[in-house]
This record gives C-alpha cells, structure tokens and sequence, in this order.
C-alpha cells in the first residue's frame, strides 16, 4: 500500500473527517457543481457527477445540499464560478507533490499554496516536474466486510479491474483503467458490492522513503494543503512506515 494510502486510512480511523465534516461537505458541494456545469444535472449520463455524488454518500451529505450545488452547476440557482487548477511542487526529502483546486481566485490561491509549502521547507515546482511520476488509475474501495479476500479478486477481475490492493485494514482498493472505472463499478455493484467510494486518481510510479522528522514534517505539510479551502485532492509519492506514521499522528 502507498504511503499516501496508509495516510488516509489513519486519518480515517482517527475520525479527521468527521471532525473537518462542514469542510468535507464544501469540498464535495464544489465538485458537483463543477461537475453538473461540464457535464449536466443527470448522472446517469455524467460519470463525474456519478462518482461525486458516490463521495457524497459515502460520507452521508444531506440530500438538500447535493440538490442544492447540482442547481448552482445547472445554473437553476446563482452560485460562484470555479476554476480548476493543478499545480505540483517538493515536500521536504524531495516529494512530490500534486495538488488540484477548484478556486473563484487563482492568483490569492496559488499565493496561499506557495506559502503553505514554502512555510514548510518544500517549494512550488514548474508545469511538468513531477507529474510525469504518477499514473493516472480509477480507484474503487469496498469494505473488507463485504466479501471475502478470494471472492474480492474473483469479482474485480471478472468486472475488468486490473488489480485488488488488500493490505489496507478496513477497505479493497480495486484498480483500474481510468477509461474503465465506471464499467468496473456497475459491474461490481450488480454483483452485490457496494462502493464506499469511486473516482479517478494518481498513483505514483515510483515512492521516496522518509523517516523520523523528514517523516513528521512531509505529513504536515499534506495536511496543511488538504485542509486549504481550495484543494480538493493532495496526491503524493512518499513511503513511510507505519511506526514512523503513527509517531506523526501522536499515537
């Protein structure tokens, strides 16, 4: 499992999202915006509105609040015009960092993104840098109650996942092409398997180990960036070990 996963299920375990749920739902309530201005209201015809409102559910967003951002996207009610953006850049021990927005302010953003970095020993990085590094994958996670470890492999398979990641504690991360995900997600799902959630990510190609302080500070700085208003994704390529990770997070 990538460094970044196992970041994101501690935060899980240790309830983070909870805790930043009014940010979490801010953050959904953006992209379905975006995603119901690109592509429509119907998410039976849109696959980036279908794989956020999945996140939506996932996380128990109120229905009103999903309605509400799909009428800002449709333009059935007034809302702020976003704008997409990605900009990558070096944690500190030389990890790259991949960060998307979606902004009404670019400029005050980038300036903020710049400060969080540089405020802990990392750097903005040029068009290209470090993007070359990741891999665009879908990704679908399905609780390891669901199914057996056997049953798991034999259903991603056969719906035309690439692979099945099973060493994260709670949930299978199920791999696949990004052209393929929701061809994988319906298939799964009419087997019985239900998506916690479904979207297209980046998978670093190769990872960086980094321990001790290296370790603690790469970590605040991702932390600083996910909780910026703006970000909504924080892709990164370090490796760091569980002892390493839990001495991070206080544990």
């Amino acid at each position: 499992m990538s460094g970044h996963s196992k970041w994101s299920t501690i935060k899980r375990k240790k309830g983070a999202a909870d805790a930043k749920r009014g940010k979490l739902f801010s953050q959904l309530a953006k992209e379905i915006t975006v995603a119901a201005k690109t592509g429509g209201g119907d998410p039976t015809t849109n696959a980036r509105l279908r794989s956020v409102l999945l996140a939506a559910r996932s996380q128990n967003m109120p229905k009103e609040n999903v309605d509400r951002a799909i009428k800002k996207g449709t333009g059935e009610l007034p809302g702020v015009v976003y704008e997409e953006a990605r900009y990558e850049g070096y944690a500190t021990g030389g990890v790259a960092l991949v960060i998307d927005l979606l902004t009404d302010n670019k400029n005050r953003t980038v300036a903020e993104i710049r400060h969080i970095l540089t405020r802990n020993g990392g750097s903005m990085a040029e068009t290209g840098a470090v993007l070359w590094n990741f891999e665009q994958k879908g990704q679908i996670t399905i609780a390891k109650s669901a199914c057996s470890e056997d049953e798991m492999f034999e259903k991603a398979i056969e719906a035309g996942a690439e692979d099945v990641d099973t060493e994260g504690a709670e949930f299978y991360e199920i791999a696949t092409r990004p052209s393929d995900l929701h061809t994988v997600l319906e298939a799964l799902e009419k087997s019985g398997l239900k998506a916690e959630s479904a979207q297209l990510t980046l998978i670093p190609k190769t990872t960086i180990k980094v321990e001790g302080s290296v370790a603690g500070n790469v970590l605040r700085v991702v932390e600083a960036l996910e909780e910026h208003d703006d970000v909504q994704n924080v892709y990164a390529n370090f490796d760091i070990s569980d002892e390493d990770m839990a001495a991070a997070m206080g544990d």
